[in-house]
């Protein structure tokens, strides 16, 4: 009698099962984008630590402020924000910019593919990020599946949301067994507010590894380079050309 040939296929996740968490976890994630913002919007950055809301600013130079906050069950963890203020940037040229893909190739330049796989709603997508063998360690030869929202409040402020997929669901939307894939890499977004002018304050929240699965110095060290990717977004940023510009769309 001959063995069963092995399965070469994925559990899958319906459609209403997928839309249904990524919605829940979109909004959460979301709603604590705006949360670390609303923190110091009232005296924009260089305010101090608020004592109540327990961010720590480790640094601040130049308009560009750097704080960190424990995070997780056991607080052993930390959420690291930045906060710029682009004064030569506007909204509409930042937020071209502010999505999965432009971020992932600054986590690690050896991204060797980044795709859309599906767009569950207008303002919500799931895209598929794959790190080939020169990356760094966290992400060689891995596959990450992450979502990406972008929401428009009512005063104008610009919020995206990226987060990685726990590995279960992400397995589900695969055609057949992936062992590359890797959950729940990293929760993270951008909020964008309109300031005077051509000019804008961008708040970056990264968490990697919220599941905390990797050691904790490790995990925090990289959070802290991870926060700093707005400055090599800025400059993309400012390569874009927005309507009235002149330039090509």
């Amino acid at each position: 009698m001959t063995s069963p040939a092995p399965c070469s296929r994925s559990w899958s996740i319906s459609e209403d099962s997928l839309k249904r968490y990524v919605q829940f976890a979109s909004e959460s994630c979301i709603q604590e984008l705006l949360s670390a913002s609303d923190s110091n919007r009232d005296t924009r950055v260089g305010a101090g630590n608020n004592a109540n809301d327990g961010w720590k600013v480790l640094t601040l130079d130049n308009g560009v402020e750097i704080s960190k906050r424990r995070s997780g069950k056991t607080a052993s963890f930390h959420t690291f924000r930045s906060r710029w203020l682009l004064t030569s940037v506007s909204p509409q040229q930042f937020i071209t910019v502010a999505n999965a893909i432009d971020a992932a190739k600054q986590w690690d330049p050896d991204l060797v593919e980044a795709r859309y796989i599906k767009d569950l709603e207008d303002n919500l997508s799931i895209i598929r990020l794959k790190f080939g063998d020169n990356a760094k360690p966290l992400f060689r030869n891995r596959e990450f599946i992450v979502y990406e929202r972008r929401e428009t409040m009512e005063d104008g402020t610009l919020v995206v949301a990226v987060a990685s997929l726990p590995k279960e669901i992400a397995a589900g939307l695969q055609p057949k067994q992936n062992n590359a894939i890797r959950g729940l890499l990293l929760q993270s977004g951008w909020v964008v507010e309109k300031l005077e002018g051509d000019s804008c304050m961008v708040t970056y929240v990264v968490q990697l590894d919220p599941a905390g699965w990797m050691p904790r110095c490790f995990v925090n060290r990289l959070n802290n380079r991870l926060v700093m990717i707005i400055e090599n977004l800025k400059k993309l940023a400012q390569a874009c050309p927005i309507d009235g510009d002149g330039g090509e769309t």
